[in-house]
């Protein structure tokens, strides 16, 4: 591997490092915008307001050092409020022009949020510009540099003539609000910014850099993934969740983006958890696109899925046996069970090559040492 390459696979994993650092608990948020902007797609972020969705957009767009537009769309929004007002001196010319600084048709990363209170007209000028970054404008035909579209919405739009512009999105990510474990740190980050402590974000890159890693996407080697992904696809049609021939087509882009986060040139069956932003068409159909994954691929995710759910058997029964003044028969099937657990964690510890998995595992395992020795304490009394 060049050093030329080995930069760009270490900026990549800066880049999403450095999007999601000031956030909290937005690490997959984060994720998902930077995989847009590295295949140069666009991305839908769907969930209630006040999840930072905007903050991020306009994050990405320091990082990289490119030209941003924001706006907020009402049923009222007119054409030129997005795209430029006509410029009335060349109207008495005879010439259609837009005055477009400082406006989308100049923007590289844009975010446009409630985007489907589009009308008609401004959702036509969206089709074109998101498909072939073109403005059909009256009679002109002005090429746009957009990059990336990122969107928000409070929900999926139900109404047809909204379905072209929602199925242009590639990336489609349902955000939650935060846990309760993470509200104390929320907090302290909230007060950050309100006292003005955050600052704006240095660029560590440019949209050249940014343009380099999408050329690199396609030396990415897909072999290894491709009979796998297809056995995917067909499971996913089996349960009724479809994607359109061209979707199927572009995870690929999807897939490859996400072995150079993760510093490689080669796919693996890991990065097929990308399809979670790619083959859902709601929030429903996320959870049960995610459950397949987790049946069907053996990656580090599983496993951190996996160790969340001993981890929180283990606050359970803590706090049942925190309850017991005396002995009581369930101990010895506790102790039995967190036994068990311990070796099965013990496993994934010494199997795995993931650094993040490793440390979880060590973490979990701690746990319940501390658990099987309270249990054999309060046998013991």
């Amino acid at each position: 591997m060049t050093q030329s390459i080995q930069n760009l696979l270490s900026l990549t994993q800066k880049f999403v490092a450095e999007l999601a650092k000031p956030f909290v608990g937005r690490e997959e948020e984060a994720k998902v915008i930077a995989l847009a902007i590295l295949t140069g797609e666009h991305v839908i972020l769907i969930g209630e307001p006040g999840t930072a969705k905007s903050a991020l957009a306009r994050r990405a767009a320091e990082l990289i050092n490119a030209r941003f537009f924001k706006y907020l769309l009402t049923k009222f929004t007119e054409p030129d409020e997005l795209f430029g007002p006509l410029d009335i001196n060349a109207l008495r010319e005879g010439r259609y022009v837009r005055i477009t600084r400082n406006k989308l048709p100049e923007a590289e990363i844009a975010f446009i949020d409630e985007i489907f209170n589009a009308n008609s007209a401004i959702l036509n000028m969206f089709l074109t510009i998101m498909n072939e970054r073109v403005l059909y404008d009256g009679y002109n035909e002005i090429k746009v540099p957009l990059w990336t579209l990122i969107a928000a919405s409070n929900s999926v739009p139900d109404d047809p003539d909204l379905q072209a512009l929602y199925d242009r999105f590639l990336f489609k990510h349902f955000i939650k609000p935060i846990g309760e474990n993470q509200w104390s740190e929320l907090l302290e980050a909230c007060w950050r910014i309100e006292s003005e402590l955050y600052e704006k974000a240095e660029p560590i890159l440019s949209i050249d850099h940014i343009r380099s890693m999408n050329k690199l996407i396609y030396e990415v080697n897909l072999q290894p993934i491709k009979e796998k992904l297809l056995k995917i696809y067909a499971i996913l049609e089996d349960q009724g969740i479809h994607l359109t021939d061209r979707r199927k087509g572009k995870a690929l882009k999807a897939i490859a983006a996400l072995a150079l986060i993760n510093q490689r040139l080669v796919a693996k069956e890991e990065d097929l958890f990308i399809l979670k932003y790619i083959a859902p068409k709601d929030a429903d159909e996320m959870e049960q696109t995610y459950a397949i994954l987790l049946d069907e691929i053996v990656a580090p995710e599983k496993y951190l899925k996996e160790l969340t759910e001993i981890e929180m058997s283990i606050r359970e029964a803590k706090t049942y046996i925190n309850s017991l003044s005396d002995f009581a028969p369930q101990l010895i099937d506790y102790l039995r069970s967190f036994e068990k657990v311990r070796e099965k964690v013990k496993k994934i510890s010494e199997s795995t090559s993931n650094d993040s998995v490793k440390k979880r595992a060590e973490d979990v395992l701690a746990e319940l040492n501390s658990i099987i020795d309270m249990i054999k304490k309060k046998i013991l009394t």
